[in-house]
């Protein structure tokens, strides 16, 4: 139950303007008058909505599709404050930016990864990634013009973001190559660090998505952890060497350093939040979405994709509200999220479920259709149009 903070000024600092943080912030200003002070605090200026970073890469979007000013965030009330986060102090809930110092009576993280693109030597000069906005632009030619030889898909560590998303760009440049009708010259093959695909989701929805990929004839090679790379040649833990003429990765991720060097750090390197409040050993600070640790019974942690951030969000923001507004905090994450896996030719695949189930994920896949596709697209255009 709150004390009488509801009676006076509150300010509540959401760090990070990801999807998490912009949730947050838009629920937060729905949810409490204008007495009390939203304000959202981020490094870049611009919104953008990773999500669709593969269809920036397939060329079915443009970067200024997906990228928006989260300044557009005033006009609802919501303060924004563009700035280097130097300093977060969990204790006294106060932040540094460029300098300037931000009490927050109330504190949510959601300040997502960083790419640890150092932790595979020659990994970034060799390759490229669809998972920056920059990445999938540079991709987008070069899969276009690219007429023959072997394109090497690999994970380059068994963590990273979006489970779905190094099987999506497999698939979407298998459409590329097919509608360019030079898929006869072409090899694609994906070798994961991981030992399946969307391995913590469950076998199910491993060996539906193994199917996927042998109907399109795409090779697919599990638990194989890529080690270094030079120009045209891959090297994995095991001692194989494969030979490529593009080379597409999904990056290894860490936390960002202003993160890294706080107290919020738990044992795992990651904030260690309670899974179901998202509230950490700190009074009134918060944290969401990638830059998490949250524990499954299988002894993984939850997949760091937007559908949890967005679920996580909500709870913080109404468990928040209600503390303030002087009602019962009672929203909970329940552990369920579902995840659209783009398979090209305008039909996605949806895989949904409960990660929190006992003994291990209970989650449902969904073979490809027109309807999904569609799905994830009115998905993004509530996002880019509604929310910013």
């Amino acid at each position: 139950m709150a004390n009488n903070s509801q009676q006076t000024s509150q300010s509540i600092v959401v760090l990070g303007g990801g999807i998490g943080g912009v949730a947050t912030a838009n629920r937060l200003r729905r949810r409490l008058d204008r007495r009390h002070r939203v304000i959202l605090v981020n490094r870049d200026q611009d919104f953008t909505f990773a999500a669709s970073f593969l269809w920036v890469m397939s060329g079915k979007r443009k970067p200024s599709q997906v990228t928006h000013s989260l300044k557009s965030l005033e006009k609802k009330g919501i303060e924004v404050v563009i700035g280097n986060i130097e300093v977060i102090d969990p204790e006294s809930r106060t932040i540094t930016v460029d300098g300037k110092q931000i009490h927050a009576d109330y504190m949510v993280v959601s300040l997502g990864i960083d790419y640890a693109l150092d932790s595979v030597p020659g990994l970034k000069e060799a390759g490229e990634t669809f998972a920056t906005l920059d990445g999938a632009q540079k991709l987008s030619p070069a899969i276009k013009s690219f007429t023959k030889g072997k394109v090497l898909i690999v994970t380059a560590a068994p963590m990273y973001r979006c489970p779905a998303a190094p099987y999506e760009s497999a698939f979407l440049i298998d459409e590329i190559i097919r509608t360019n009708k030079v898929r006869g010259h072409v090899e694609i093959s994906i070798h994961s660090a991981e030992p399946g695909p969307m391995a913590v989701a469950g076998a199910n929805v491993s060996q539906a998505v193994i199917s996927l990929l042998a109907d399109r004839e795409i090779n697919y090679q599990p638990s194989h952890q890529i080690t270094s790379a030079t120009k045209g040649t891959a090297d994995f833990a095991d001692g194989k060497s494969e030979a490529f003429d593009m080379l597409v990765y999904m990056p290894p991720i860490g936390l960002p350093t202003v993160l890294a060097s706080s107290s919020l750090v738990g044992p795992s390197g990651w904030i260690e939040a309670d899974r179901n409040t998202l509230s950490t050993s700190f009074p009134n600070v918060y944290a969401i979405g990638d830059n998490t640790q949250l524990p499954l019974s299988i002894g993984k942690p939850l997949p760091r994709a937007g559908v949890f951030a967005h679920a996580q969000a909500l709870v913080v923001a109404d468990n928040i509200s209600a503390s303030i507004n002087g009602k019962d905090s009672t929203s909970s994450f329940d552990g369920h999220g579902g995840c659209f896996i783009e398979t090209g030719f305008g039909k996605a695949g949806y895989g949904s479920g409960n990660f929190f189930a006992e003994p291990s994920p209970s989650v449902k896949i969904r073979q490809p259709s027109r309807r999904f596709h569609l799905s994830k697209v009115a998905f993004e255009f509530n996002v880019m149009k509604r929310w910013l």
